[in-house]
Formats: C-alpha cells, sequence, structure tokens
C-alpha cells in the first residue's frame, strides 16, 4: 500500500498543475463552488476538502487520486516561520501590528468584553480600481465570541 502523500507535496504539484495550465484560483474556486480564498487555502494546505471537491479539482488539474487523498486529509495549520518573512505576508504581519491595539479596543467598545472568531470566520478578497494604482481589498468577517465568566 501506497503511503498518503503529505499535504505540502500535494499543494506543490496542484501548483504547478494550475500554471501549467494557466488557470487562476478563481477558476478553480468556480469548479468547486466554494469561495477563492477558501479554496486557495484549501489546495495550499491549510483546510480539508471535501471527496466531491478534491475529486473535481484533480480530475481539472489532471492530477491523480494520491493528490485527491490528502486534499481530503485534516490539516495541521498554520504558516512556515520562514514565509512569514515574505514581503506580501510580512505586511499582513505589520498591518496588524500597527491596527491590531485599535482594532482590539474598537472591538471590546462595540461589542464587549470577547474576541473575534478564526474558526467561524470568512475572508473575502476583491480589487478595487483606484486612479493613484489599484487597491487590495480583503475583508475579515469573524463571528464575535464573548467571554463568558
Amino acid at each position: 500500500m501506497t503511503p498518503i502523500m503529505s499535504r505540502s507535496a500535494a499543494a506543490e504539484l496542484v501548483a504547478a498543475a494550475r500554471l501549467r495550465l494557466g488557470l487562476s484560483w478563481a477558476r478553480i474556486a468556480d469548479e468547486i463552488g466554494a469561495p477563492v480564498v477558501w479554496t486557495t487555502a484549501a489546495l495550499l494546505g491549510q483546510h480539508p476538502m471535501t471527496p466531491e471537491q478534491a475529486g473535481r479539482v484533480c480530475r481539472l488539474l489532471g492530477l491523480e487520486e494520491t493528490v485527491a487523498e490528502s486534499l481530503r486529509l485534516q490539516p495541521s495549520r498554520g504558516t512556515d516561520p520562514a514565509a512569514m518573512s515574505d514581503p506580501t505576508i510580512y505586511r499582513f504581519v505589520e498591518a496588524l501590528s500597527v491596527y491590531g491595539p485599535a482594532l482590539k479596543e474598537l472591538i471590546h467598545d462595540e461589542f464587549g468584553d470577547g474576541i473575534m472568531s478564526a474558526i467561524n470566520f470568512r475572508v473575502g478578497f476583491s480589487r478595487r480600481p483606484d486612479p493613484e494604482g489599484d487597491r487590495v481589498v480583503v475583508t475579515f468577517d469573524g463571528k464575535f465570541l464573548d467571554y463568558r465568566w
């Protein structure tokens, strides 16, 4: 019996096939009927896919069943520390370092003592045209969870 392919190996095969076929992440998300940010994160190893989703992606990309098996695995979530120094990822870290304390205060002021869930959570992503250069729009949409004593 062949061992299950690692999620990181499957992610590399997905990324390579996507580029080889000239497909966007949005096109793949459309194929499985899921949000583009969630789909991209899942294909990079951060969420498990259903058997149907994994199968459809692998058929679209011409990948074997061993990749689909890996895409269905429960992941170990998080970012490789080496990736945190990537300029794009680091800008998110920087933005949260600068605005995180203010957002925390605003959450407490508006909702009370609690947190924004990262489990009951959606992420939106879009491009907004601007005369001074297009803007990246990222929206975090998490359920408020109050602390209960």
